[in-house]
């Protein structure tokens, strides 16, 4: 009776403890703790110091998920995700035009919405010991970068959004200026960069100046011009990627970026916090995301501009 006895209680104590066992699966708040993910997130160079000292960190520490980052341009990132060289579970994109090239089934519908979140002047970053900075403070922009012998560092415009802009800037800059000559004539002084080697050119006195956004200058306390009467940004544009290997901490993550925790670290990094605009299907943000972004469409993106700064 006595064996009879404990048996049976250590069955009722096998009984409890699988039941308890049960409940981790499937139901686990995002909460509970240890590591989860990693979340992959494939962003815009030109959000490397962000990403990798202040919000990824930031994130893991509020979250418990894990934060892996690669960053190169949007556009060739748009690229390696169509072309399925590079998985990810977020894209972060500097255009929310490189996002057509992810849309539709043509194109792999791998973001069928997005949600523009911040934004960045363009502005010309020069080296205070470069022979053309007195200038700079001095002349219009325009006239510097087309002078002998000047060295000007630009991203390329196929596979990054900031090298458009630049791009953009000479042509709007020889309508507003009445210069023709202008594209051309900077043209001869461009050297075109891997964005993550602009800086470092920069500072080695390799280049005299390059395009950059104001919240990158910032960040490496680069001296700057604005581009005067010519006003273009970047705009940031985040989305979950449609058959993320993690959808769970990829919402995760896109909840932090927008929440208010995240956009003061977004502040922090000089970026302008923009009201949240939902574009393409709202139906097709994760459920996890409905309470957070906004429940209606806005009409299609067009290309943003904004007023830079404007003091040298």
């Amino acid at each position: 009776m006595r064996v009879a006895g404990v048996v049976g209680v250590l069955t009722a104590m096998l009984v409890a403890v699988t039941a308890c066992g049960g409940s981790s699966t499937g139901t686990t708040p995002s909460t509970s703790a240890g590591p989860k993910g990693p979340v992959k997130v494939l962003y815009a160079g030109s959000l490397v110091n962000l990403m990798e000292h202040s919000l990824g960190p930031k994130f893991e520490q509020a979250s418990g998920d894990t934060f892996q980052g690669f960053s190169a341009g949007s556009s060739a990132l748009a690229s390696q995700i169509k072309g399925k060289v590079r998985q990810g579970d977020v894209f972060i994109s500097a255009s929310p035009s490189v996002n057509n090239d992810l849309q539709g089934p043509a194109n792999g519908n791998w973001v069928p919405w997005y949600v523009k979140f911040a934004s960045a002047p363009l502005v010309i970053g020069y080296n205070p010991s470069s022979k053309f900075a007195a200038d700079l403070k001095s002349k219009p922009w325009y006239q510097v970068i087309t002078e002998p012998g000047f060295k000007l560092g630009s991203t390329d415009p196929a596979v990054d959004p900031k090298g458009k802009l630049a791009q953009q800037a000479l042509t709007d800059g020889a309508k507003i200026y009445s210069d023709p000559g202008l594209p051309a004539a900077a043209q001869k002084n461009i050297t075109v960069l891997p964005e993550t080697e602009l800086v470092g050119r920069l500072e080695s006195g390799q280049l005299d100046a390059g395009f950059f956004y104001s919240s990158e200058a910032g960040e490496q306390k680069i001296q700057t011009a604005s581009l005067d009467q010519v006003h273009l940004a970047a705009t940031y544009t985040v989305a979950v990627l449609n058959m993320a290997p993690d959808p769970s901490p990829a919402a995760d993550f896109v909840q932090y970026l927008v929440s208010s925790a995240g956009q003061e670290l977004l502040k922090q990094d000089g970026l302008t916090v923009l009201p949240l605009s939902l574009y393409g299907d709202p139906a097709a943000v994760p459920p996890a995301l409905k309470s957070t972004l906004p429940t209606t469409a806005s009409a299609p993106a067009t290309p943003t501009t904004t007023t830079a700064p404007g003091g040298r």
